[in-house]
């Protein structure tokens, strides 16, 4: 499930992409993401620290994206905020792999490659949709909203 600290970054991160402004403060965004101030901030220091944002400090301080948001995918974000998109660490493509610590035989596993294919269309999708669809108003971008 996506949680909802990745819920709010992905929803403060199209609200980048949106903005007219060169810099949106955190204030702004926490209003425009609904989010808490605080812990969006912690957030956005975390996507700080992986170049998905750029912060200014000062008085006309603020953030504003590291990249065209064309070139952001939701994978990117997800996988910097709760990690790897896949249901097991057996069927992870990335750094993140490991034999799960129940499973005496990986190749004999009954469950991996249902868990594989839920990984790669998983991956599919979300590397497939940007900050700009989302901005755009594009099908599933209500999606990140909280339900009124």
């Amino acid at each position: 499930m996506l949680s909802q600290k990745a819920r709010y970054a992905l929803r403060a991160l199209v609200e980048l992409a949106r903005a007219g402004a060169p810099q949106v403060t955190s204030g702004e965004l926490a209003l425009r993401a609904d989010a808490p101030r605080k812990f969006l901030e912690a957030i956005l220091l975390e996507l700080s620290r992986n170049h998905l944002v750029v912060s200014r400090r000062g008085k006309f301080g603020g953030y504003t994206l590291a990249r065209p948001a064309r070139e952001i995918s939701f994978a990117e974000v997800i996988r910097v905020i709760d990690g790897p998109l896949a249901l097991a660490p057996c069927v992870s493509p990335r750094l993140n792999y490991r034999k799960c610590d129940d499973c005496p035989d990986r190749e004999a596993c009954s469950l991996r490659e249902a868990l594989m294919r839920a990984r790669d269309a998983t991956a599919s999708v979300l590397e497939g949709y940007t900050l700009a669809d989302a901005a755009r108003g594009g099908a599933g971008a209500d999606l990140l909203r909280p339900a009124s």
